[in-house]
C-alpha cells in the first residue's frame, strides 16, 4: 500500500515524445552548427585560392613580364674639337648612350658597336663595353666619337647623322629565370656646324 501511496504521489515523468523531440533537435542544430562551419571554411579557402591566383596572374604580368631595353644615343650629347674647312667636316662627338631597363631584373649586355652615318656612308663609329643597366634604371655610357666627313658635306649649316647598333644581352629574373633580350639602335639626330649643338635626336 505504501509504494502504491508513493507511486500515485510522485508519478513518473510521462515517456512521450516530446524528450526526444528536444534531444532530436539539439543534435540537428549541432549539425546544421558543423556544415555552418564547413561551409565557411570552404568559403575561405576557395577565396584564398582566388586570391592566390589572382596575386600569381598578377606577379606573371607584371614582375615576371619581360619586356625589350631600349638603347639609344641621348640629347646630352656634346660636340668638340669642332673642324670645319672649306671640304672637310671633322669633329669630335661627346656621345652619351642610354640603355633603359623597365624590367624587375638587371639586363646584362654585350659589348657592341655603334656606327656613325652620313648620307649613307659611315663616318665614325663607337665601342659600348660589356656592362649591365640595373632593374628599373637607365645605364649611361659616355663614349667620345671622332667623326670624319671629309668630302661628303656640301658646306651645309646643318648636318644630318644617324646611329646603328645591335645591342645583345640577358634579363635575369630572380636570379634565377633568364631571358634574351636583343634591341636594335636606330637614331637620327641634326649637328648645327655653325653653334656647334647636336640638336633633334630621335631614335625608333
Amino acid at each position: 500500500m505504501a509504494e502504491k501511496e508513493q507511486q500515485q504521489a510522485f508519478p513518473l515523468a510521462p515517456t512521450n515524445g516530446y524528450a526526444r523531440s528536444d534531444a532530436e533537435a539539439a543534435t540537428a542544430d549541432k549539425e546544421e552548427l558543423r556544415r555552418q562551419k564547413r561551409k565557411k571554411y570552404l568559403i575561405y579557402f576557395a577565396a584564398f585560392v582566388i586570391f592566390q591566383t589572382l596575386i600569381i596572374v598578377l606577379f606573371s604580368l607584371t614582375v615576371m613580364k619581360v619586356k625589350t631595353p631600349k638603347f639609344r644615343v641621348r640629347s646630352s650629347s656634346s660636340i668638340n674639337t669642332f673642324d670645319v674647312p672649306q671640304t672637310n667636316t671633322s669633329f669630335t662627338l661627346n656621345a652619351q648612350f642610354g640603355v633603359k631597363n623597365t624590367n624587375f631584373g638587371p639586363y646584362k649586355y654585350d659589348s657592341t658597336t655603334v656606327d656613325f652615318l652620313y648620307n649613307g656612308i659611315q663616318v665614325g663609329s663607337a665601342v659600348i663595353p660589356k656592362s649591365k643597366a640595373n632593374f628599373l634604371s637607365t645605364k649611361k655610357i659616355n663614349v667620345p666619337v671622332d667623326l670624319n666627313l671629309s668630302g661628303n658635306t656640301s658646306n651645309s649649316e646643318i648636318l644630318t647623322l644617324t646611329s646603328t647598333a645591335r645591342l645583345s644581352g640577358k634579363v635575369e629574373l630572380m636570379l634565377i629565370f633568364k631571358k634574351k633580350k636583343a634591341v636594335n639602335m636606330n637614331c637620327t639626330m641634326d649637328v648645327n656646324t655653325r653653334t656647334r649643338e647636336l640638336l633633334n635626336v630621335a631614335c625608333k
